[in-house]
């Protein structure tokens, strides 16, 4: 009797952002039968009109920003006229030239992730996805489901990993032009005269820190005490005083009740009655998840109040075949997060070992100028006694490597357990935050204790060097 083999398992995954694309590549790497669709290019929002376009914006207004303050360091730039005699030139800002970069550095990210997907051997489709019940994937044609032409795909193993859309307010709706969403702003010329931006979350903090620094007057209008709220309380004031030193507008606890078009600009209304002016309007109000017209309630899958598809610490639904990914989720919305939950999601399908998702151990960045990285138990939990610990900051600028670049705004954080000293939590103020953060999450990760940082050399002079410094004063945390 000849030999027969056991069928692959069949895997379809419905959206190719973060999530989709890792678990599609895990799927492959596993010996899988996988098939993705996407219905607008691979990465999804996160590299077409989110993280990559405005972490690229971000990236020429710190260049912007470098060229301004060079001056504090010793650096002059001048121009001469026909006398000879010499000028201060203006720092000026081509942005349609920088969102042609950005956008064509969006498409190339795009395109090397769908020829690694085919050199892996996925199965790419282009389309609208739903399922069909719990054990198939319909595909039609169109980006929102409305084409005509269908294809029906079996699998043993669903993904979701849709994403989400910015959301929007009737009394403030988008027009593409002078109202606009953080995925429409790549379509401006120039930079925005009067910048209002209405939403004081990550996003808003984002680009209001950016177009500042790209020349833009901005007035932020923030409904909370702060900006940056649900942040580090000591983080989201750095932030603040900065901006305002920058030349920034800040409204606190103002809320814009409208946003309305003008012959000339925009017009937001707060709910005080107070107005605002200005050349353009970005709403940043958060965000929603892609989960409509995708038969999940059909499927049994379930969704919480908002729409998020509810999931478990290996990525899996309601549906025990089915999973989801990223921004849809009730997890962090994070490029990072949503990746590890696609290959999270696949290794468990597949009976490969997988280690739960410990959220709390994922760092999260807030590209701002300077940034804010923080990782672990936050020191509002330790203050409400939700965990017991103990709190060091360390301003940046006693740092003599921040002394030379000339750092002025910052500060280390450390978090660690009471009695034992393992390191809990930790927050970075300052330039490339971002970077500086991983010794951090390693420590946080493995239950590093604040003699082990304390112990690991770190280059003199560095910015690394204010985290061991910080760790040496917590010595006897745990004594």
């Amino acid at each position: 009797m000849p030999y027969e083999f056991e069928r692959k398992q069949r895997i379809a995954i419905i959206g190719g952002g973060p999530g989709g694309y890792e678990a599609a590549l895990a799927g492959a790497q596993q010996g899988a039968e996988v098939t993705l669709i996407e219905r607008v290019g691979v990465g999804g929002a996160a590299v077409l009109t989110d993280v990559v376009p405005s972490k690229s914006l971000i990236s020429t207004a710190e260049a912007s920003n470098s060229i301004r303050e060079a001056t504090d360091l010793g650096v002059q730039f001048f121009v001469r006229d026909g006398s000879g005699k010499p000028h201060h030139p203006e720092v000026a800002i081509n942005l349609a030239a920088v969102n042609k970069r950005l956008l064509a550095l969006a498409r190339q990210q795009s395109e090397d992730l769908r020829t690694a997907l085919v050199t892996a051997g996925v199965k790419m489709l282009s389309g609208h996805g739903r399922l069909d019940g719990r054990d198939a994937v319909v595909v039609s044609t169109g980006d929102d489901g409305s084409g005509t032409d269908f294809d029906r795909i079996d699998a043993d193993t669903i993904v979701l990993s849709v994403g989400a859309s910015p959301r929007v307010l009737p009394s403030m709706m988008p027009d593409g032009e002078r109202i606009l969403t953080w995925t429409q702003l790549y379509n401006l010329k120039s930079v925005p005269k009067h910048l209002i931006v209405v939403g004081s979350g990550v996003t808003g903090a984002e680009f209001a820190s950016a177009y500042r620094a790209l020349g833009a007057e901005v007035t932020l209008i923030s409904s909370r005490d702060q900006v940056l709220p649900g942040e580090d309380v000591d983080a989201a004031a750095v932030i603040e005083n900065v901006f305002k030193r920058n030349g920034m507008v800040v409204l606190s606890k103002s809320r814009a009740a409208s946003v309305e078009r003008t012959a000339t600009g925009v017009l937001a209304t707060l709910a005080d009655g107070r107005t605002v002016e200005g050349s353009h309007c970005l709403i940043a109000v958060g965000a929603v998840p892609n989960t409509t017209g995708l038969g999940l309630e059909e499927a049994g899958v379930q969704l919480d109040e908002t729409g998020h598809i509810r999931v478990n610490r290996v990525a899996r639904t309601s549906i025990p075949n089915i999973y989801a990914a990223g921004d849809c989720t009730t997890e962090m919305p994070l490029a990072s997060v949503a990746s590890m939950m696609g290959r999270t999601a696949v290794y468990h399908a597949m009976g490969d070992a997988v280690n739960p998702i410990e959220i709390r151990n994922v760092a999260a960045n807030i590209f701002t100028q300077p940034e804010i990285a923080t990782v672990g138990w936050t020191q509002k939990e330790i203050e409400e006694g939700v965990r017991r610990g103990e709190v060091y900051k360390m301003p940046l600028e006693s740092n003599p490597r921040a002394k030379m670049m000339g750092i002025k705004d910052g500060f280390v954080k450390l978090i660690a357990s009471r009695g034992t000293g393992t390191v809990i939590g930790g927050v970075i103020v300052g330039p490339k935050a971002s970077e500086l953060i991983f010794p951090l999450t390693l420590a946080v990760e493995h239950g590093l204790t604040v003699d082990q940082v304390a112990e690991a050399f770190t280059v003199y002079p560095s910015l690394t060097g204010s985290i061991t410094d910080a760790a040496r004063a917590m010595h006897k945390v745990h004594y």
